[in-house]
């Protein structure tokens, strides 16, 4: 018997790949997160940068508390089962009339994990649409094996390695994921998706969190991830802990040695191994 979701849309989600416009949060605790960021990128004289938008969820509490939300882990409970991590999370923040985008692509390129039982819940914390630069998604594509991928590094993409797909894709299929603040996406690892700029004057603000459940396994290096439900019996991943505190020290300290492993993972191949503050976040800057 499902938690969340609906017969109907596993089945979606099995056939599609994605599901959309699920509320999980309403309008004023989405507002609160939004608030908590924006007071911190304030104090700190600038936007969240580099590793920041990378395993955010280490650093804030009320991040860590979002990645165990009910409402989202009973939606990936019902696709994977009882026994959850959460593998990373990323902030993906495109500011008014940003000419950046993202190349379509499929998550599981540079990932490095031993199955694509893996599935995005991506939470907006803005409106999200076709003027700001919404994701994009083709329908049935994670049906696909891996797709062969090329490597642009292009100045306004905003993937690691601006990688695309090598093959041609039919854009006339594409679906853009419309959010309104509280709603969330959800999306498989294989599909393939991409983004537009974001032409409007207003912020578009999301946060991704990456689930698995705890037999994948890291294929390419050490990794780490967040327990959420259930038990882990197959230790494959170190158990990260919960921050008491917003930038403890101690975590701030553990966050840069665990995205700089994330970094060689997903750099794997190139001459970057380490983040820079003019390179994307691991996985996308902003999608």
């Amino acid at each position: 018997m499902s938690l969340f979701l609906s017969g109907s849309q596993i089945e979606q989600f099995k056939r599609d790949g994605y599901l959309s416009n699920l509320r999980v949060l309403n309008e004023a605790s989405a507002l609160e997160i939004r608030e908590q960021l924006e007071a911190f990128e304030k104090k700190q004289g600038e936007p969240l940068h580099g590793s920041q938008r990378h395993k955010t969820h280490l650093l804030f509490p009320w991040l860590n508390e979002l990645v165990r939300q009910e409402k989202i882990v009973d939606a990936i409970e019902d696709l994977y089962g009882h026994h959850i991590l959460c593998w990373t999370s990323n902030f993906f923040i495109k500011e008014a009339n940003d000419p950046a985008f993202v190349s379509w692509h499929q998550d599981s390129t540079y990932w490095g994990l031993s199955t694509p039982d893996v599935v995005t819940a991506w939470i907006a914390l803005s409106p999200s649409n076709r003027s700001n630069g919404a994701m994009e998604v083709i329908p049935g594509t994670h049906l696909m094996d891996q797709i062969p991928h090329q490597d642009t590094f292009g100045k306004n993409n905003l993937l690691t390695r601006g990688q695309e797909v090598a093959v041609e894709i039919d854009k006339s299929k594409a679906v853009a994921l419309e959010l309104e603040p509280g709603e969330m996406s959800l999306h498989h690892v294989r599909i393939v998706h991409g983004s537009p700029p974001n032409q409007s004057n207003q912020r578009r603000i999301g946060f991704a969190i990456r689930y698995i459940p705890t037999y994948v396994r890291q294929l390419e290096g050490d990794d780490s991830a967040t327990l959420v439900r259930g038990v882990d019996t197959f230790n494959t991943f170190v158990h990260e802990p919960k921050p008491s505190i917003e930038m403890e020290p101690a975590f701030v300290e553990l966050h840069q040695t665990i995205t700089e492993k994330s970094a060689k993972i997903l750099y794997k191949g190139t001459k970057v191994d380490s983040y820079d503050a003019n390179l994307a976040n691991p996985s996308v800057r902003a999608m």
